[in-house]
């Protein structure tokens, strides 16, 4: 509980006179700056808690090990190598539409120099540069100085070019008929793989309707007032109380309606209901 403020309850040095402030601002080449102050008020010496440089060099190097534990490391994760993961895709990181691209290419074997050159076919508007991926050079196979050679090529294997992989699954019929003569069995073609986002844009054909030559505004003009009439009768016999009832069928030319009328007799014994379907377009088939 804290005491009142009341004569005799406070700690003030009743003796003090001094009451005056330190000098917090000081001058120098004509600009004012701040000065920290080294007494307090009334010339009183501030309390402050310094520390030495041994401690301050102890409390650098310390760490923080007993207070919190040792730090817990995660486990190491299964190494995958690049050629593995990345095989045959290469990886997007700018896109939130695709996470990888297949890229189809060609690969050339001269047979003269045994060199390699790999060619990705142009697409328009790809947005990526295409053409001569690796120009016409011998490619270097290993770190021992070897190169490419035409019997180290077959299909499904995956061949490593200037730390690209490429994958090849076909091939043209003149190599085959060439490797066949030279002793060299191929692996079977496969499909290549599709590109996920490229097959994702693909739209569906657009089916186009020829519309009519028929015109409405001069099917009405030339056609207004004229209707077909034809005569029929209806055969309800097969129902109980069925008969023969005679109609007049009328096609309005000027909209392709049908009109159906029944013909009523003297003390046919029937309601004088003349229209026995109203006028209106007919479908063709039954609906279900």
């Amino acid at each position: 509980m804290a005491l009142p403020f009341l004569p005799g309850n406070n700690f003030t040095d009743p003796t003090k006179t001094k009451f005056h402030r330190p000098q917090t601002l000081g001058w120098r080449n004509g600009y004012s700056v701040p000065v920290a102050p080294e007494i307090g008020i009334g010339g009183d010496p501030i309390p402050v808690n310094k520390l030495t440089q041994e401690e301050l060099d102890e409390l650098a190097n310390l760490k923080p090990s007993l207070t919190y534990g040792q730090k817990v490391q995660a486990p190491p994760e299964d190494f995958v190598p690049a050629h593995v993961a990345f095989d045959k895709k290469q990886t997007v990181h700018e896109s939130s539409n695709e996470y990888y691209r297949v890229r189809p290419v060609k690969v050339f074997y001269y047979l003269e120099d045994d060199s390699i050159a790999v060619v990705e076919p142009v697409v328009s508007n790809s947005g990526i540069p295409q053409g001569k991926l690796i120009k016409r050079q011998r490619l270097p196979k290993n770190d021992l100085g070897e190169y490419w050679h035409w019997k180290d090529l077959n299909l499904g294997i995956n061949v490593t070019f200037y730390g690209k992989v490429f994958h090849l699954y076909a091939c043209d019929a003149w190599t085959k008929e060439y490797m066949a003569s030279e002793g060299i069995e191929l692996n079977q073609p496969a499909m290549p793989e599709t590109d996920p986002y490229t097959e994702s844009r693909k739209q569906p054909l657009r089916s186009y309707k020829t519309p009519s030559s028929f015109d409405k505004l001069k099917q009405f003009l030339d056609l207004d007032r004229k209707v077909l009439r034809f005569f029929c009768v209806w055969d309800d016999r097969d129902s109980m109380f069925g008969e023969m009832r005679p109609c007049i069928i009328h096609y309005y030319l000027v909209d392709d309606t049908v009109e159906i009328r029944e013909v009523h007799t003297a003390n046919d014994g029937r309601d004088p209901f003349p229209v026995l379907v109203c006028r209106q377009r007919l479908p063709k088939t039954e609906l279900m």
